[in-house]
C-alpha cells in the first residue's frame, strides 16, 4: 500500500489535491477524524488491491488529541517502513482571507466565536505539528488550481518509492520567501538585467538575458558553488529517507537572475536524478 495523508489549512487546496489524486487512481477518503485513521488504514490495508493507492484527507476541525494520535501513527508507520507520506497544504493568511471573501464560504472554526482572521491563525497554530512532520509542504499562495494539480501529479503521484523528488523554484524576495522551501539561496548579489533597458521586460528564460548572465564570471561561480553544495548534501538527504527537497533561488522580483539560476541548476541535476521539477513562482504559467 502507498498511503498519502493529506492535511493543511482550510482554503489552501486540500480538496483539489484529493480530486487530482482520485483522477490518478488513488482511493480517496476525506474528512476522517484523526482518532479513526489507524482503524481505517488497518481495515483497508487488508481489503485487497483496490486500496493499494490510498489518500486520506484529515478532518478540517481536529481536536488537539487527534493531532497527537496522527503524529504518533505516522511515526510508527515510518518505523515499520510502510509507504506513508504526509502532504501538507498551506497558504498565506492574506491569500486565505481573500479566498474566503471571494467565495463567501464559512471557515470551519468561525462557529467558535472567532472572526475569520482569528480562525485562520488558530487553525495554523493547531495544525503546526502536522506541518512539522510533513514529507511535503505545498505553499499554494501563488498557485492556481491547475498549477496545484500539476504539482501533485508531478511531485507526488509520479514519484516512485525510494526516489527523491527534487524541485528548483525561482521567486522574488519582494513577494516573500516560499513557505515550502528547504534551501533558500539569494541571487541578489549578481548583476541585475533589470537595469539594462532592453532586458527589463524580459525574463531569465529569454536568450538576451541568458547571454547577459552567462557572460558574467560571478554568475557562473555562483551556480558552480550551489551545484557543489547540493551534490555534496543531496545524497545525505536521500539517505535520511527524505522523499522531497525544494531548492528555492530568489532575486528581487523573481524575473531574471533567480529564473536563470534555477533553470541552470535543474538542467544540471536532470542528468543525475529521475525526478526533477522546475517552477518559476513569479512568471505566468
Amino acid at each position: 500500500m502507498r498511503l498519502l495523508i493529506v492535511s493543511g489549512l482550510s482554503g489552501s487546496g486540500k480538496s483539489s489535491t484529493l480530486h487530482m489524486l482520485e483522477d490518478l487512481d488513488y482511493y480517496c477518503v476525506d474528512n476522517i477524524p484523526g482518532r479513526l485513521l489507524e482503524t481505517l488504514i488497518r481495515e483497508l490495508g487488508r481489503s485487497g488491491p483496490k486500496f493499494d493507492l490510498l489518500a486520506v484527507g484529515l478532518d478540517t476541525r481536529p481536536e488537539p488529541e487527534d493531532i497527537d494520535r496522527v503524529s504518533g501513527l505516522v511515526e510508527s508507520l515510518r518505523a515499520d517502513e510502510t509507504g506513508c507520506e504526509v502532504i501538507f497544504l498551506t497558504s498565506s493568511s492574506e491569500v486565505l482571507l481573500k479566498r474566503y471573501s471571494e467565495t463567501r464560504r464559512k471557515h470551519p472554526f468561525s462557529g467558535q466565536g472567532l472572526g475569520l482572521k482569528q480562525s485562520i491563525d488558530f487553525e495554523r497554530k493547531l495544525l503546526a505539528p502536522l506541518c512539522d512532520i510533513a514529507d511535503l509542504v505545498v505553499d499554494t499562495s501563488r498557485m492556481s488550481v491547475q498549477e496545484l494539480r500539476e504539482a501533485i501529479r508531478d511531485r507526488v503521484a509520479q514519484r516512485k518509492n525510494g526516489q527523491l523528488s527534487l524541485q528548483f523554484e525561482s521567486f522574488g524576495f519582494k513577494h516573500g520567501v516560499p513557505a515550502d522551501a528547504d534551501f533558500v539561496f539569494d541571487a541578489r548579489a549578481l548583476p541585475n538585467p533589470y537595469w539594462v533597458p532592453h532586458l527589463r521586460s524580459l525574463t531569465g528564460k529569454d536568450q538576451p538575458v541568458i547571454d547577459f548572465l552567462h557572460g558574467d564570471g560571478k554568475v557562473g561561480q555562483f551556480i558552480e558553488d550551489l551545484t557543489t553544495f547540493l551534490e555534496r548534501w543531496i545524497p545525505e538527504i536521500r539517505r535520511g529517507s527524505r522523499s522531497y527537497l525544494t531548492v528555492a533561488v530568489g532575486c528581487t522580483g523573481g524575473q531574471h537572475r533567480s529564473v536563470y539560476v534555477a533553470e541552470r541548476l535543474a538542467q544540471h541535476f536532470r542528468e543525475h536524478h529521475h525526478s526533477v521539477i522546475l517552477r518559476h513562482t513569479e512568471l505566468p504559467g
